[in-house]
């Protein structure tokens, strides 16, 4: 058949099952935006490219497939560059798709040429694979490796660039492969490998399932909990891993943050680590709190990359291959010889549930301004099971993870490279994989809030269940905490603070979203409900207490042991 390339394009990526595309279009792409959306697909126009790249980092997320993100020449990369540096870092396979003047203009040697530069070159290092179609006849050959580079080992982005006198170039092609005729699918790991790790599980007494990032967007939970109930045994969530699969919610405890996950850490014989790099937040697997029993402890690591096999730490039994392969070869496996549960498993489950609830009975209460433990135990405590949490924010991400009161299924924040701004976008992001079915907080710092605040029209225009709750201290509360820290009470803190005059919810009324200011805790939850209600994305601007938000972070000496350089 003859198309364009630019069809080519859409025809290869509807292949592998993918129909959203983000960015805003110019004259490179607007035959490609618009046949897109004569095809159906959902075409998402921000008002910013960095956000444009985070929306699809959300929904690779959201549906454990490469997702598509494009921006104009020169400016529009430029913008665009700090999203493929973070997707790097969050191992999200993001397809990011670059405009470019025609090459005549590349090889001139005259200077004063408009909205240029060589873009290759500058985003290499923040990808897997950057490559150009030069010719027409390389699109099938240069997208279908971008899209192999993005899924295969350890995940991450590509950029794949095209000069603008290709996209309109015609080709005669046949039907788009499949997926599974031109790359790996779901690897599996090998027969022996896998005999050796359900012989370990069988013998071991105290086995746990560490739980990455990877789990979730592989969207592989429902293969976990079948694991996890043949190993009757709890499940410990790494920072990254902090959604909750469905049915194990009771018996999932945070690494370092809950003492029956220390206490479960500390006794094992076995761990299991599944879609996790065993990286600075858990010790490497073998600093603090895995000390103690390291000598008795066997570790089966299922990557993957087998690169990163033994990296961080020493594993027993690797199982190298795709975790949504993985996993249900040890569930078959596994199935006639279930484990008798974990001696300890109940109590820790009574022990972690108490925790919880005391944090919700002690979280310091009746101040105005709010105090932020406050704040998130208020706004969580309704929010229920099948809703996407999305987090931001440095201070309030850290009394987010300790006062929550939810389990979603789906919990969404930049914990690897730790990139504030990516809350909102994250969210706008989700809700268009979702289709805007399930209910959406995003728990946000002021700070991190302002970052791409004009997201909140996108939010509107796409109509989604949104209710953003900004808690204000209007100051970078983090970094006042760490002016105390370094410089005593009273001192001087430079470039952190900025006018108490900001209102948060009005800028969301003019931006087409619901709004609300609430300054006492028991008007918290109500406001949220009004706000879901309205039909509208919503902003609950909630002032809390600035010194509480700087000098009282909850286990923040266990947060500073992922940065103690040269320690583990």
């Amino acid at each position: 058949m003859s198309v364009k390339v630019y069809e080519r394009i859409l025809d290869l990526f509807e292949a592998e099952g993918i129909n959203t595309i983000f960015g805003i279009p110019d004259p490179n792409f607007v035959h490609l935006f618009h046949t897109a959306e004569e095809r159906g697909w959902n075409v998402v126009s921000p008002h910013h490219e960095e956000a444009a790249g985070f929306m699809a980092e959300a929904v690779s997320r959201m549906t454990g497939k490469p997702a598509v993100c494009i921006a104009t020449l020169g400016p529009g990369i430029a913008n665009m560059a700090g999203a493929m540096m973070c997707a790097k870092v969050e191992n999200s396979p993001v397809i990011f798709l670059g405009g470019q003047r025609a090459r005549i203009t590349e090889q001139r040697v005259r200077r004063g040429r408009i909205q240029f530069v060589q873009q290759a070159g500058l985003v290499e290092p923040s990808v897997k694979y950057s490559a150009s179609i030069e010719y027409a006849d390389q699109t099938d050959e240069i997208i279908r490796e971008g899209i192999r580079k993005a899924v295969s080992g350890t995940p991450g982005p590509v950029y794949i660039e095209y000069p603008s006198h290709v996209i309109q170039e015609e080709l005669d092609v046949p039907d788009a492969l499949p997926p599974e005729r031109y790359r790996l699918v779901g690897q599996s790991a090998g027969a022996e490998q896998v005999a050796d790790a359900v012989q370990l599980i069988r013998d071991a007494e105290r086995p746990i399932i560490l739980a990455g990032h990877g789990v979730h967007t592989a969207r592989a939970g429902a293969s976990v909990k079948a694991l996890a109930d043949l190993m009757a045994c709890p499940v410990i969530q790494t920072s990254g891993g902090t959604s909750y699969i469905e049915g194990l919610e009771d018996r999932t405890f945070p690494y370092g943050f809950s003492p029956s996950a220390v206490e479960a850490v500390v006794g094992s014989d076995l761990c299991l680590a599944i879609g996790t790099e065993l990286g600075e937040p858990v010790h490497f697997g073998r600093g603090r709190h895995w000390v103690d029993g390291e000598a008795n402890r066997k570790w089966l690591l299922i990557e993957q990359d087998p690169s990163a096999i033994g990296v961080n730490r020493p594993i027993d039994v690797p199982l190298v291959g795709d975790l949504r392969a993985v996993v249900p070869q040890l569930v078959t496996a596994l199935a006639d010889t279930p484990r008798t549960p974990s001696a300890d498993l109940d109590r820790w489950i009574r022990e972690d549930a108490a925790r919880l609830a005391e944090l919700a009975e002690t979280a310091p209460s009746g101040r105005t301004p709010v105090h932020p433990a406050r704040l998130i135990v208020e706004a969580t405590k309704d929010f229920p099971a099948d809703g996407i949490m999305v987090r931001d924010g440095g201070a309030t991400t850290i009394f987010g993870w300790t006062y929550d009161q939810s389990k979603p299924h789906d919990v969404m924040w930049n914990q690897n490279f730790g990139h504030l701004g990516t809350g909102l976008p994250y969210a706008v992001g989700a809700g268009v994989a979702d289709g805007g079915k399930r209910p959406m907080m995003l728990i946000t710092g002021d700070s991190s809030f302002q970052f791409h605040i004009a997201e909140l029209e996108t939010a509107a225009r796409q109509n989604l269940p949104l209710v953003c709750v900004v808690a204000v201290d209007y100051a970078w509360g983090l970094e006042v905490g760490v002016y105390k820290r370094t410089y005593g009470q009273g001192s001087l803190e430079t470039g952190v603070h900025w006018s108490t005059e900001t209102r948060f919810d009005k800028i969301g009324e003019g931006l087409g979203c619901y709004g609300e200011y609430v300054e006492h805790e028991e008007e918290i939850a109500p406001a949220i409900k009004r706000a879901f209600a309205s039909g509208k994305p919503g902003v609950i601007h909630v002032p809390v207490d600035p010194k509480a938000n700087s000098e009282e972070m909850p286990s923040y000496d266990e947060f500073r042991t992922w940065y103690a350089e040269g320690q583990q």
